[in-house]
């Protein structure tokens, strides 16, 4: 990370120089800083370790990865210890008492990224994914019986997924994973976790500010046409951004027309978030028109190849 890149070779060794970068050096730093004197316990640089073992191994839960790290001899060295599952529960919920450490480790990091590729960031494409939630989100309390009043993760709900490969879609219980992810380079840019019940469309306009906050200055955002709405629209017009976005079917308004024809596409100013139409040939006057980008008529027209 401190030449922009991590060396390739193991995991072990991954995580090792991951651990060194003096990106995470200094979240691990600022956890130190907040340790209370008492038994003593895993450094924080096995637990940071630890959750980026998980994330690497694409690990389910954190049981599976305390009992990897016990079982592998290079983690287990490259961490300088085997955390148990109790301790990184319990660091878990120190890191979300401190996020602002965090993020702060995060900006660090994206700023790398920035100067080792310039493109990262250039043209965002924003979606949501399913997170189902490990709890009884049952909404009877037995077949045939009265609705659930209470649930073992309350901040959970039932919320709508589609179908992916052979699963089917419908109903599910748990949270969405909302994100911006630069189209470039497929890296994330900015994202945040809601419960299910959410609108996707909803917590676009959040995510848009996410993306301004964590300093990125998208040119384009692409979305389904499940974004597809005045406020969206609107949304990334004003923060200078050009949405990319299919229509719903049976929504599509005609182009502005005069008696010289249909107007027609001749180019747009990014800085005054604007688009142009252009009469066709017959003498109209003025010969171009500025125009606010709406949903109609996008900053880049639909049916184009640009």
């Amino acid at each position: 990370m401190a030449n922009g890149t991590v060396p390739g070779g193991t995991t072990a060794e991954t995580v090792t120089a991951l651990l060194d970068s003096p990106q995470i050096d200094g979240l691990i730093e600022g956890l130190e800083a907040l340790r209370e004197t008492g038994r003593p316990g895993y450094g924080s640089r096995a637990l940071v370790g630890a959750c980026l073992i998980k994330s690497l191994y694409g690990l389910p839960t954190w049981s599976r990865t305390a009992r990897l790290i016990s079982e592998h001899e290079r983690l287990r060295d490259a961490l300088g210890g085997a955390p148990s599952q109790d301790a990184i529960y319990r660091f878990t919920k120190k890191l979300r008492s401190h996020r602002e450490l965090l993020e702060r480790c995060i900006g660090r990091v994206t700023e790398a990224l920035r100067e080792k590729l310039p493109e990262y960031g250039r043209d965002a494409a924003v979606d949501a994914s399913d997170l189902p939630a490990y709890a009884n989100g049952h909404k009877y309390r037995y077949k045939g019986g009265p609705e659930r009043t209470s649930f073992s993760d309350p901040d959970a709900a039932w919320g709508h997924r589609s179908a992916v490969s052979t699963r089917k879609g419908g109903g599910f219980y748990g949270y969405k994973l909302h994100m911006a992810a630069c189209s470039q380079t497929d890296l994330p840019l900015a994202w945040d976790v809601r419960p299910a019940n959410e609108g996707d469309s909803s917590v676009a306009p959040d995510i848009l500010d996410r993306l301004a906050g964590n300093g990125f200055n998208p040119e384009t955002a692409a979305m389904d046409k499940g974004y597809d709405s005045r406020l969206i629209h609107e949304g990334c017009r004003d923060r200078g951004i050009m949405p990319v976005i299919p229509m719903k079917q049976g929504s599509w308004s005609e182009f502005p027309s005069c008696v010289h024809g249909e107007w027609y596409f001749a180019g747009t100013d990014r800085g005054a978030t604007s688009a142009s139409g252009d009469a066709r040939p017959g003498g109209c006057k003025p010969a171009s028109v500025w125009r606010k980008g709406t949903r109609n008529m996008p900053l880049i027209p639909r049916f184009t190849k640009r």
